[in-house]
């Protein structure tokens, strides 16, 4: 019997769309990595499987990074598995091409990734052909309720009517790994013209918006403030006293972006208006109409991302993966990836549908609104909800059918704010009374504005906080409410006082206000209804700009301080070099936008995918050109000069693209020659750095070097006399192996031990950019070094702080750490430091966490019922027997390999652990290039050869295991 494959993006998923099948489907087998029924095989991804690379005859490895061989155009792109998911991948390419299987189904999530997904896999199962050929289907999922996944199979889209939005997806992904690759190595190749290896990454759409933050700290930088006044003034009327603000009725608007018609700019001219009004009698003019505000529309995921960041501070990457986890696991929340803030036309009854689950839930504080809504019946058809003109792909992000339990604190406030607003948007709108109140005294007019909420409306909903948050105000403000004046009443200028201000420089981006920025490509557009309009053109796409953001934060272009995010000296040096280099093309948010547009057109049918792709390539070539061809000495820019003078001669130091250089007592000449790199490393020295460095001689511990090989390396950086070249120099100081290395004593009697040493319990205590025992170091009480207890300050970019060293030395675990970065994968974790007796040093432990999936059988000796019988006092003995390593699954290494590892059975992952043991306690790393392993006589036997690079280990064993 033939069967369709059906292929998720994440087991979960795959596990709700067996659960919603089986009532009208049947019974589900579950193995593996698959389930079955008569008609059905449901797999998963997890997440990409599969990426793009050039064929290996275009290819340009990193130790080739040079204009030499770019720009990298291939004329087409090839696919390799993803690293860490080749098992996974294999599992799902073995159904694929299951002869029973006749036809597939794309169920991964539904957008332009989740299409990208799914059509990189088939590709790939299909090998040289280019697919399997087999029929395709899409499953369109906007809510992962059982019916909406039942109602999704009875209405699976064609393969036909899903080619826009491939082709998008192909060359999205080909475009960002055109320009991502092609700029970051030109870019690269042009900052390490003078030695070393500085890596310089550009994207698509990271350094646009990179762009933005550096724009706008610029003109925080170069603000500056100017004084000015306001008059504010208190009238005595019959019924009490109101306020009032000066203003200019004849004021227009200038040239000068900071004029107001409440502003003076002198200290007299106020404090004579002041003057001649006090004490005296005003005439009163008002103006009352009545006015509304309609609720905000309804999120899609930047609004929402936004309106978190504002309220609680979640990071777009935070509120990204709640709603993610309110969709997918509780089914609570309808599909978050959406850029549309309407619903279909036909969703009507839905609607209804949810406010009678709202009106019968267990939220007290909202579900009598619920119950409102339906009995007063505010749910009905308007365009501003339900409009199938501004619904794309997906619908707005609201609550579903299905009331969520088990919410984690974090969960709850995101469902909560998406279920008031989604029932605030049905709401009729709040109505106030709007008072525009003249106060003329002596030919000077003053102002105030009253506002008084008549009908609450949708702000019911939002309770007092809200309706006090619109109605308050002062001085004069709009907001306040205002006492009554009588007619032919003349209230009393009682006391009026001049103000003195200063203006304020633009505000720095946080997540929600960059988000917005992103969302109209760096238009500041703040009536929502025309930003809707703008979305298209935007930088990214909802469901990337938190990890747009995300990155920009891990590469150091941008630094988080509270809830302001503030580009790094990294991020100013590669903004001069684009400017300089003249390639608006990495640094234009609005000509990103228009590529997104262009992306748009494509899932559309209204643009083709070569005439796209043929934009892309022309645009990275003329990139590479303007880089490669570049001739002049140094990059124009906005350079600071240092307040600390030339060490060497006392010369001005000015900041230059590449170098702090002295440039002579006048600072218009060449100086005497002294100067220091930027980016010593990798890492931009900020300004305030820079001048620490020349006026202590030394800063640090500083972290985010890196190696020639590309590892990150802590060090303290000096400013040391190079009597040779008769002039200073910048040099690495690794803090107390140079000291030991030389002898010198050191000196801790000025510090406080942080507790007794492990390994001897002498007092440790901190040096250079370790925690070190007294007896590792040469003392005056000891000058032979006795011990060797050295554990970092920061531990693969995760700092240590005291505390934590303390608890360790004390308890022998720290607390647990979150941002510890792997040298391998690059990725963050979290682990304890533990002292590792046996071994004699610190080492990780991981959290123990709960599967929530069973162990895996190894064994399959029964079957049916008799396997069911013995699997329950089986299961009793596992909980409680400790784990231990099963080697069902090893294999048995050769002769050569058990010199090295030992002679048991071992799976492949092992070996390549107990490879690495070997080869570091023997030293056999080449210290030149520690991506070299150089082979002794056992080695010799296993490579086949005297040395073999670390990324060839892997291979190089599976000749090893039979």
């Amino acid at each position: 019997m033939s069967k369709t494959l059906v292929i998720a993006e994440k087991p979960s998923v795959a596990q709700d769309i067996v659960r919603a099948l089986t009532p009208v489907e049947g019974k589900f087998d579950k193995h593996e990595d698959h389930f079955e029924s008569a008609h059905y095989v449901v797999t998963s991804a997890v997440g990409h499987l599969v990426e793009i690379q050039a064929p290996e005859e275009f290819d340009v490895k990193r130790g080739k990074w040079s204009f030499a061989h770019l720009p990298v155009i291939p004329p087409r792109f090839d696919l390799k598995p993803v690293d860490k998911t080749k098992s996974r991948l294999a599992a799902v390419v073995k159904q694929a091409k299951r002869k029973d299987v006749t036809a597939l189904v794309n169920a991964c999530d539904a957008g332009r990734e989740g299409e990208l997904i799914f059509r990189l896999i088939e590709q790939y199962a299909g090998g040289a052909k280019g697919g399997l050929g087999k029929p395709i289907s899409r499953l369109w999922l906007q809510s992962m309720t059982p019916q909406a996944i039942r109602d999704g199979f009875d209405n699976l889209r064609s393969d036909q009517q899903m080619q826009g939005l491939a082709a998008a997806a192909r060359s999205r992904s080909e475009a960002d790994w055109l320009v991502g690759i092609n700029g970051t190595r030109a870019m690269t190749a042009f900052n390490s013209r003078d030695g070393g290896f500085f890596l310089t990454t550009v994207g698509r759409v990271q350094t646009p918006t990179l762009s933005l933050v550096v724009e706008r700290e610029e003109k925080i930088r170069k603000f500056i403030s100017r004084d000015y006044w306001e008059i504010h003034a208190g009238f005595a009327a019959q019924a009490g006293e109101y306020l009032g603000k000066w203003f200019d009725p004849q004021w227009k608007k200038s040239d000068d972006p900071e004029a107001r018609a409440d502003r003076l700019w002198n200290a007299q001219d106020a404090q004579a208006i002041a003057d001649a009004v006090r004490g005296k009698p005003a005439v009163v003019t008002e103006e009352a109409k009545p006015t509304t505000q309609a609720s905000p529309l309804l999120f899609d995921l930047t609004s929402l991302q936004r309106e978190a960041n504002g309220k609680f501070g979640f990071s777009a990457k935070t509120t990204l993966a709640l709603a993610q986890s309110l969709y997918e696991r509780h089914k609570a929340l309808t599909y978050p990836r959406t850029d549309s803030r309407a619903l279909p036309e036909d969703y009507l009854p839905v609607a209804r549908q949810t406010f009678e689950m709202l009106a019968g839930s267990a939220m007290g504080h909202l579900a009598p609104f619920a119950r409102q809504a339906l009995q007063d019946n505010y749910v009905r058809p308007t365009k501003r909800v339900f409009d199938n003109s501004k619904v794309s792909d997906h619908f707005a992000i609201i609550p579903t059918t299905q009331a969520p339990t088990g919410l984690s604190e974090a969960e709850q406030k995101l469902y909560d704010l998406v279920v008031r607003r989604f029932m605030a948007v049905f709401f009729p709108s709040a109505e106030y009374q709007v008072t525009t109140r003249i106060s003329k005294v002596a030919q000077h007019s003053f102002k105030t504005e009253g506002k008084v909420l008549v009908k609450p409306g949708w702000l019911a909903i939002y309770g007092k906080e809200a309706a006090n948050e619109v109605e308050g105000g002062k001085d004069g403000d709009k907001g306040q409410p205002l006492v009554a004046v009588q007619p032919g009443e003349q209230p009393l200028a009682a006391h009026v006082d001049p103000k003195g201000l200063k203006t304020k420089p633009p505000a720095r981006y946080s997540e929600a206000t960059l988000l917005g920025a992103m969302e109209s490509a760096g238009k500041q557009v703040e009536d929502e209804e025309l930003r809707s309009a703008m979305q298209e053109k935007g930088l990214g796409t909802p469901a990337t700009r938190a990890a747009i953001i995300e990155g920009l934060l891990t590469e150091k272009y941008m630094l988080r301080e509270g809830r302001e995010l503030i580009p790094t000296a990294k991020a100013f040096q590669l903004m001069t070099l684009l400017r300089g280099l003249q390639v608006e093309e990495l640094c234009r948010a609005e000509l990103t936008g228009e590529w997104e547009y262009k992306l748009a057109q494509m899932e559309k049918g209204q643009l083709s995918r070569e005439a796209f792709m043929q934009q892309i390539a022309a645009m990275t070539e003329r990139m590479v050109k303007k880089a490669k061809e570049y001739d002049r000495d140094t990059i124009p820019g906005d350079y600071a000069t240092l307040s600390t003078p030339c060490p060497n001669c006392g010369g001005v130091v000015k900041e230059n693209y590449r170098r702090y250089a002295c440039t002579g007592a006048g600072g218009q000449g060449e100086g005497c020659g002294f100067s220091f790199g930027k980016s010593p490393a990798g890492r931009t020295f900020e300004t305030a750095e820079a001048n620490q460095l020349l006026r202590d001689r030394r800063i640090g511990p500083l972290e985010g070097f890196r190696s020639k090989a590309g590892w990150p390396f802590t060090a303290e950086v000096a400013i040391v006399r190079d009597e040779e070249a008769g002039n200073y120099k910048l040099e690495f100081d690794f803090g107390d192996d140079k000291a030991q290395e030389s002898g010198e004593l050191v000196d801790f009697g000025a510090q406080e031990s942080l507790g007794p040493c492990p390994m001897c319990g002498a007092p440790v205590y901190e040096h250079g950019a370790n925690y070190v025992c007294a007896h590792a170091v040469p003392t005056a009480q000891q000058p032979t070094p006795s011990c060797t207890f050295k554990s970092g300050q920061i531990i693969l970019q995760q700092p240590i702080e005291r505390a934590q060293m303390t608890r360790l030395l004390q308890e022998g675990k720290t607390g647990l750490l979150e941002k510890f970065i792997s040298n391998r994968t690059r990725r963050a974790f979290k682990a304890f430091l533990v002292w590792d007796k046996e071994a004699g040093k610190v080492n990780f432990e991981f959290e123990q966490r709960d599967s929530k999936y069973p162990p895996r059988k190894t064994v399959a000796a029964k079957t049916g019922a008799a396997a069911k019988k013995a699997a329950k006092p089986a299961a009793k003995a596992a909980a409680k027997a400790p784990r231990k390593a099963s080697t069902a699954s090893g294999k048995q290494p050769s002769a050569a390999l058990a010199a090295v590892i030992g002679s048991e059975p071992v799976a492949r992952p092992e070996a390549v652990k107990k490879l690495w043991d070997y080869i570091k306690a023997h030293n056999l790393q080449d210290p030149k290039d520690k991506r070299t392993i150089r082979a002794d006589d056992k080695l010799r036997a296993v490579f086949g050869k005297d040395s073999a690079g670390m990324f060839e280990l892997t291979g190089l064993l599976g000749a090893h295991l039979g």
